[in-house]
C-alpha cells in the first residue's frame, strides 16, 4: 500500500513520489489530447499546465511528454502512468463519496452504467425503487457497452455496471459479480415469412440453418462474434450485409425484408417492431450481471442499488412466434 501524507505546502504525496494535482494534470492532457484542451477542462492556464508536466517529469525521473508538431504527445511512461492514474484518482475520488454515505444512506451519490437494452426495460423500474426508498441518494446513470463499463468500473468512474457475458465463466481480476438474469436470444426473421419447407405457420419453427443463404444484420463486436459462433455450429458463415447497435434499426432493417439477425429478449422488451418474428434460440444464452470492483463489503449506496437492480429484473419474456402490438413489459412497469 503506498502512504499518502501531508508535506507542508499541503499537496498530496503518494509514496513520498507522486503529487496528485500534477497526476489530475497528466491524467487530463490524457483525455483530451492537448495541452489547451486539458487546461479548459481543470480551469488552469495553459503556462499552469505546462508547468505541472514539467515538475512531474522532474519529480518521477521519467520523460512523459514529448513535441509532436505545435503539440505534444505522452510516451509510453507517460501513457503508462496516466493509466495508472486515473485507477488512482478515480478509486480516490470513489473513496469520498463513500466516507461522506458512512453514516447512512440519507446523502450521497452511486454512480451506474448499462448497456442499452437494460436502460430500456428493467434498470428505470430499479431507479424509481431506489429514490422510493432512499430519497436523498443522487443516481446517476451512464450509458455504455460492457467493455467500457468495466473500464469506468475499474478507475472509480461509477460504482456498479450492468453489463453482460455469453460465458459465465469469464472473470476480470477484482471485479465481482452478481447475476441478475439469463437473457435468452431470439431468431428474428420478417413476421411474413416461413423458414423453407414449412407446412404452415404452425408448423414453422425456424433455425439459424434455414436462414443460411439469407442477408444477415450484426451488432456490436461482442454481439458479431457470437453470431458466427452460432452459425459456425450450423456449418455455415453469414453473408453480413448490414451492421448497426441499434436494437430499433435492427428490427426495422428485418422488418424491411432487408435481412435477418439475433436480439436477446430484453432488447424485444425494450422495443417490439411488430412486423418481425421472435423464436427463441435454444442454448443460446446472455447472463446479464451487475458488476462491482474491490473487496466487500459493498459501500451502503452501492449494496441499496444492487439489491434494487435484481428487484427489478424482467419478469416477462417476448411472445415467440407472433409480433405483439405493443412492446413486453418488465416487473415493475404499467
Amino acid at each position: 500500500m503506498p502512504k499518502i501524507f501531508t508535506t507542508h505546502k499541503a499537496r498530496l504525496y503518494v509514496g513520498g513520489m507522486l503529487d496528485l494535482t500534477r497526476l489530475r494534470v497528466l491524467v487530463a492532457v490524457a483525455r483530451t489530447g492537448s495541452v489547451t484542451a486539458a487546461a479548459r477542462e481543470l480551469h488552469y492556464s495553459q503556462p499552469s499546465v505546462s508547468h505541472h508536466l514539467a515538475r512531474l517529469e522532474s519529480e518521477t525521473g521519467a520523460k512523459l511528454v514529448q513535441r509532436a508538431g505545435r503539440g505534444i504527445r505522452l510516451t509510453e511512461a507517460g501513457r503508462l502512468l496516466a493509466d495508472r492514474g486515473a485507477e488512482i484518482l478515480g478509486r480516490l475520488d470513489a473513496a469520498s463519496t463513500e466516507l461522506a454515505a458512512h453514516v447512512g444512506l440519507r446523502q450521497g451519490r452511486v454512480r451506474l452504467a448499462a448497456f442499452p437494452s437494460a436502460l430500456g426495460t428493467f434498470v428505470p423500474v430499479a431507479a424509481s425503487r431506489l429514490a422510493a426508498a432512499h430519497p436523498g441518494l443522487e443516481l446517476r446513470l451512464i450509458e455504455t457497452e460492457p467493455p467500457e463499463a468495466v473500464r469506468m468500473l475499474r478507475a472509480g468512474e461509477v460504482d456498479v455496471a450492468v453489463i453482460f457475458r455469453y460465458d459465465r465463466c469469464d472473470q476480470e481480476e477484482g471485479v465481482r459479480t452478481r447475476l441478475l438474469m439469463a437473457d435468452p436470444k431470439y431468431l428474428i426473421t420478417p413476421a411474413a415469412w416461413e423458414p423453407a419447407g414449412a407446412q404452415d405457420a404452425a408448423d414453422a419453427v425456424p433455425s439459424l440453418g434455414d436462414y443460411r443463404d439469407s442477408e444477415w444484420i450484426a451488432g456490436c463486436d461482442r454481439c458479431r462474434t457470437h453470431l458466427l459462433e452460432m452459425c459456425a455450429a450450423k456449418a455455415f458463415r453469414p453473408r453480413i450485409s448490414y451492421t448497426t447497435d441499434d436494437y430499433v434499426a435492427v428490427q426495422a432493417l428485418v422488418a424491411a425484408g432487408l435481412g435477418v439477425t439475433t436480439l436477446p429478449g430484453l432488447a424485444l422488451s425494450a422495443a417490439r417492431n411488430p412486423g418481425v418474428r421472435a423464436n427463441e434460440l435454444p442454448d443460446s444464452t446472455r447472463y446479464v450481471l451487475a458488476a462491482t470492483y474491490g473487496e466487500p463489503p459493498d459501500p451502503p449506496p452501492t449494496a441499496a442499488l444492487l439489491d434494487a437492480l435484481a428487484e427489478a429484473v424482467p419478469v416477462q419474456r417476448p411472445s415467440p412466434a407472433a409480433a405483439p402490438g405493443a412492446p413486453t413489459g418488465v416487473a415493475g412497469s404499467p
